[in-house]
Order: structure tokens, then C-alpha cells, then sequence
């Protein structure tokens, strides 16, 4: 064996090696597997993203495709496909749909039927390469103006594409869109537990992580957290939890020598053994109607929630275990490195980008933390009278926060505030836009759109 590699130039096994890494690299580039990416992380590492573009003049717009119906799930992406999920009124052209500042907590009443569908685009040209129906009737659940019934992202391995449309089930296909298996969960009722009739869509979408899917159903009545096989669907575990209504996906984080579930909540944030479904630890309190995706970066958790009394941003040690308690500001646990009682988020999902903490709120006001120590480096608005539900994400030394009536600000990544740009997307925008192979894909109320810097 020593013979043979001293047979073999050093420079050739190192060109090798580079064009292995090469290759690795440009993969993971081209993959954006669930909700926010990667974990949930929301960054698109080592890509090169534009700061402007023209949707209307068509700059840096590589393509744009109409996607039929309405839905706030997110793209995601394994190499050369794109899948999304879409929920469409077979009676109606247009739906309502009612975007802004605004305290409203009713529900709609849509009767008609819908056709819930799955598709997956060609990434590179938008084209569509298969469109199939989940199922079709009448929606068990309503949803709020602000909501449609296509909230949860799909998630997908390169072998399976899992959709969730929350009371009509769990759909699994494969990537050329064949049905492999589907599984009714039952009626899943999200809305505000305060006031049980308003009904506001299921939200929470499903991750995939080591040949397992695993579902966050935080309802009504029997709420659970939920692992199944990804090749059969059939149940792993079960564990219930005694919460409200929540919105959130769950995270997977493995370290400290385990491998676990974090979830969001307000009666139970908290981490599971993803191996059994036992809990690891807990929290209660907090913001009563939890949004955000909890995110892990350097050994801590971040996790923010709003509404009621508190809009608190936690930052908790990966290695926790056992009851946190943190009663009132200025309470300290030696599992939580740091906390804020109100700069948290409603909707959002925050950014941890290079050592720092981005969290904006649905009022576009943006709050930047040391992400280690919670030191507060400054708090600005991105604009004012405007209303923001998708996430931000990061790429290329730039955050991208989307408005609700489709406007994308540009603000340069760092401690110091710097707004590079404002770019119209021309549509209604609610969905967080994913990151792939150097471009951003954004899914507004009637298309998908891919921005590249041509």
C-alpha cells in the first residue's frame, strides 16, 4: 500500500482531493433542504448573492414561474429540483387575503373545495417538471386573512419529499413525484387557544433527519410531538405535550454527545431525545402565541416568542437538562447564557450570522445582538408603516428581510446598521425565501422567482 501511494505524484492526489472538496462543496451549495435550510439556520454559506435587482425590468431575475393557488410554505432544494406546496380554491380565482399591521383574530369562511398540491420546478429555469394532487375537498381547519392553507415547507433528502397540509395529512413522494405514503394525523386545529373559534391554519412543517420525519403538532386538544420512518411512514414514537397552539418547526442539534429535538412552545419549550422522544429539558412561559424556529449556533439555542406579557429572546446551553426556570427579568439558570424579556419575535425566525443575532419584528424593527453575550449593538427600523411575516436570512456578508407587501431590504451583515437596498418584488410576500447555487428564491402570492446576479 506504501508502494503504491509513493507511486502516485503528491500533486496528483491533492488535485484529487480539491476537486472532492470542490465537489462537496458546490453540492451543499445547491441544497436548501427544509424550512430557513440547513438546520434552520437561514444562511447560505459561501454563496454570492445580488444586493439589487428589477423584477419588472427583469435585472438579475433569472426566471419566474406563476404557481397556481395560494400558500406561505417556503421553497426548498436539493440539487437541480425545487419543490413547494400550494393550496388551490376550485371555485374561486381570487381569495382573500389581507396583509398589514392589523389585530384582527378571525376566521375565514372558504366552503369550497380546495385542491392541495405538491410541485417541483426545474431550479435552473423555473420550469415545472411534475404537479400532484395530495388530496382535494373541502379544508377541516380554517385559516386567518393572513394565513392560507399551504403553511408548512416541505422537506426532502434527495430521495423523499415529504408535505404537510396539516387536518388533510402527511404526504410522502419520491423526487419524480410518486406517492410513497400518506398518514392522516388527525383534526389539527391551530388558533388561538383564548378564543378556540379562531381557527388560523397549521403552520409548524416537517424536518427529515436521519431516516426519520418529525412532526410538531401543538393544537387545540392532544397536542404531540411525533417521529416516523421515512420510508413507510409508520410510527417511531409519540410523546404528547401539554401545550397551546404553536407554530413553530422543530430543530435537530447533535452535540454535547446527543442527539436532540428542540422545540418552541409556551407552556413547554424544550429538547427530546430524537432517538426516543424523551424529554431532556424544559421552559415555561414566555410569548403565548410561539412563531419562531428555535436556531443553534456555538453551543446555544435562540429561541424568541411574543404576545401576551412577554417577547422574550432565550439563548440556552445545548448541553441543558432537567426544569429551567426563569421567573422574571434578571433571573438567572446556569443552562441559559443569556435572556431578554421584550426584544423578541412574533413571526420571525432570527438570524445568527457570524457572531451576531438578528431579530425583526413584525413592525420591521431590527434589534442586533452579540449572539454569545446578548450585548445589544444597536435597534433600527427597516421602514415604517410596514408589515414583516417571512424570516430573514443571510449570504455574502448581506440580511434580506421581506415585507409583507414584497419588498426586500438589504442591510449590510455587522454591528453598525447599514441599509444597502430596497427591491420590489411586485407581489404580496409572506413565504422566507430560500438560498441555492448563489441565488435567492423568493415565493410570492402568485409565483416563484429566482434573483441572481447575471
Amino acid at each position: 500500500m506504501f508502494r503504491l501511494f509513493r507511486s502516485v505524484p503528491l500533486v496528483l492526489v491533492f488535485i484529487a482531493f480539491m476537486q472532492g472538496f470542490v465537489q462537496a462543496t458546490e453540492k451543499d451549495a445547491a441544497r436548501w433542504p427544509q424550512f430557513r435550510g440547513p438546520l434552520a439556520c437561514g444562511v447560505g454559506e459561501g454563496q454570492t448573492t445580488p444586493i439589487t435587482w428589477d423584477v419588472a425590468q427583469g435585472t438579475n431575475i433569472a426566471w419566474k414561474t406563476p404557481i397556481a393557488g395560494l400558500g406561505y410554505s417556503s421553497p426548498v432544494i436539493w440539487d437541480d429540483r425545487l419543490f413547494i406546496t400550494t393550496a388551490v380554491n376550485t371555485e374561486l380565482d381570487k381569495v382573500e387575503v389581507k396583509v398589514g399591521l392589523y389585530g384582527n383574530i378571525e376566521s375565514l369562511d372558504e366552503p369550497e373545495s380546495h385542491s392541495f398540491r405538491v410541485l417541483c420546478l426545474d431550479r435552473r429555469t423555473g420550469k415545472v417538471l411534475w404537479d400532484q394532487e395530495a388530496c382535494k375537498g373541502v379544508p377541516r381547519i380554517k385559516r386567518h386573512a393572513k394565513s392560507s392553507h399551504a403553511n408548512s415547507t416541505p422537506a426532502t433528502d434527495g430521495k423523499h419529499v415529504v408535505a404537510f397540509f396539516g387536518s388533510e395529512g402527511l404526504y410522502c413522494y419520491d423526487t419524480r413525484g410518486k406517492l410513497l405514503w400518506k398518514k392522516d394525523l388527525g383534526l389539527l386545529d391551530s388558533g388561538f387557544y383564548m378564543v378556540p373559534d379562531a381557527q388560523w391554519g397549521f403552520a409548524s412543517s416537517p424536518i427529515i433527519h436521519d431516516g426519520r420525519v418529525i412532526v410538531q403538532c401543538d393544537v387545540q386538544k392532544n397536542s404531540f410531538l411525533a417521529a416516523l420512518d421515512i420510508k413507510t411512514g409508520d410510527e417511531v414514537w409519540i410523546t404528547p405535550r401539554n401545550d397551546v397552539p404553536t407554530w413553530s418547526t422543530p430543530t435537530v442539534d447533535a452535540s454535547e454527545g446527543r442527539t436532540q429535538i428542540i422545540v418552541n412552545g409556551f407552556k413547554h419549550i424544550g429538547g427530546y431525545d430524537f432517538t426516543t422522544g424523551k424529554e431532556l429539558w424544559r421552559l415555561r412561559g414566555g410569548g403565548d402565541i410561539p412563531v419562531p424556529t428555535p436556531v443553534v449556533s456555538n453551543g446555544l439555542v435562540y429561541i424568541t416568542n411574543a404576545h401576551g406579557s412577554m417577547a422574550p429572546v432565550y439563548a440556552i446551553k445545548t448541553s441543558a437538562s432537567g426544569r429551567i426556570r426563569l421567573a422574571a427579568s434578571g433571573t438567572k439558570d446556569k443552562h441559559v447564557a443569556w435572556w431578554s424579556d421584550r426584544t423578541g419575535n412574533y413571526m420571525q425566525t432570527p438570524v445568527v450570522y457570524n457572531g451576531l443575532l438578528y431579530c425583526c419584528r413584525d413592525n420591521g424593527v431590527l434589534t442586533c445582538f452579540d449572539a454569545a453575550t446578548g450585548e445589544q449593538k444597536y435597534r433600527e427600523r427597516l421602514e415604517s408603516g410596514t408589515g414583516f411575516t417571512a424570516s430573514g436570512v443571510a449570504a455574502d456578508g448581506k440580511l434580506y428581510f421581506t415585507s409583507e407587501e414584497g419588498e426586500v431590504f438589504v442591510v449590510r451583515a455587522g454591528p453598525t446598521f447599514e441599509r444597502l437596498a430596497k427591491n420590489e418584488l411586485g407581489e404580496v410576500c409572506m413565504a422566507t425565501p430560500a438560498i441555492a447555487d448563489h441565488t435567492l428564491y423568493f415565493r410570492t402570492n402568485g409565483h416563484v422567482l429566482a434573483v441572481r446576479e447575471k
